[in-house]
């Protein structure tokens, strides 16, 4: 096993509280390593090579020493799927001090209709004092990007930020010349050959790092010293295995304007250890937590599933 000095890795299957990215249940590899418990979770979309980044940060996890943190917690958003109004009101009450929520819009299966009315009970659930974001995962084109930011930054009572708006760097350039709205980006940093390419263009306000896509905590601290933006950091909808190399970089970035996007635990219906990365007065600790046996039992994928992911690990490692 590359990934972690010879111990077999353990295939996890956990069901999610609600559908996000198009899937219920959360898989992924964990395995231990000299360094510590690292996570390798993909999601089924990517093909092989575009895994290699993920399998670089299960081993930068597995064998070597994160950065040392500047901080002892990191302060983080809730996030609220793609709902009704009574739902991301109660995600919001329930959020535990979180200060600043993210909101899904543009999924499909939603209507404009529908996100304007969850941003709108999340800004009620809020308050006043409280931040918006909102992440359309590029769904957009330009046009009706500029329009739902408009018609969104009025229901929000002003938005913090939009996330990924359109799907490519030339459009995101595009919408920051016509709005009055932060631009933040995400998949045009951790799927882009160039992850530098969205400051060139003066795309974007705002990076959004996420430590597996991007290959681990050092690689995307390299990203956040060199892009010139300031940066939240964001999961990749992980056990608190994965989160906390996400925890890792957030308390390494000298400076940190924006609430991180690492408060997603909530989002899955069960974790792999005693103590879960749950924000508690809307921040986290700066810890690694280490797997319970009976939890990690507990959430052991099938044999069918085992198989598939220990297979897909294979044709991964064989890409790098």
């Amino acid at each position: 096993m590359i990934i972690g000095g010879g111990e077999s890795p353990h295939v996890f299957a956990m069901a999610m509280r609600t559908r996000f990215r198009g899937i219920r249940v959360r898989e992924g590899i964990l395995v231990r390593g000299p360094a510590g418990w690292a996570e390798f979770s993909p999601f089924w979309d990517y093909k092989p090579v575009d895994c290699v980044p993920w399998l670089r940060a299960a081993r930068e996890a597995a064998y070597d020493v994160w950065p040392t943190p500047v901080r002892d917690t990191v302060p983080v958003n809730c996030v609220v799927p793609a709902v009704g109004p009574e739902e991301a009101k109660r995600v919001v009450a329930e959020s535990d001090g979180c200060r600043t929520a993210k909101v899904k819009v543009a999924e499909r299966g939603q209507t404009e209709a529908d996100d304007l009315a969850r941003v709108a009970a999340v800004r009620d659930a809020l308050g006043p004092d409280g931040h918006v974001r909102v992440d359309a995962n590029g769904a957009w084109d330009v046009e009706t990007a500029v329009r739902m930011i408009g018609l969104l930054d009025k229901e929000a009572g002003g938005l913090e930020y939009v996330e990924q708006p359109c799907a490519t760097v030339e459009e995101l350039a595009q919408v920051r010349r016509k709005v009055d709205v932060p631009i933040a980006a995400d998949e045009s940093i951790r799927r882009a050959e160039d992850p530098y390419r969205v400051a060139r263009l003066e795309a974007a306000d705002i990076a959004v790092l996420k430590v597996q896509p991007l290959g681990g905590v050092w690689p995307a601290l390299r990203i956040a010293e060199q892009i010139g933006l300031p940066v939240v950091v964001s999961s990749a909808l992980e056990t608190s295995v994965g989160l906390a190399a996400g925890v890792a970089l957030a308390a390494a970035l000298p400076e940190l304007p924006y609430a991180c996007g690492l408060g997603t635990i909530t989002m899955l219906d069960a974790d792999v250890v005693t103590h879960s990365l749950v924000p508690r007065n809307g921040v986290l600790p700066v810890v690694r937590p280490e797997p319970d046996p009976e939890l990690l039992a507990s959430v052991a994928a099938d044999e069918a599933t085992t198989a598939r992911w220990v297979e897909r690990l294979a044709q991964v490692e064989q890409a790098v």
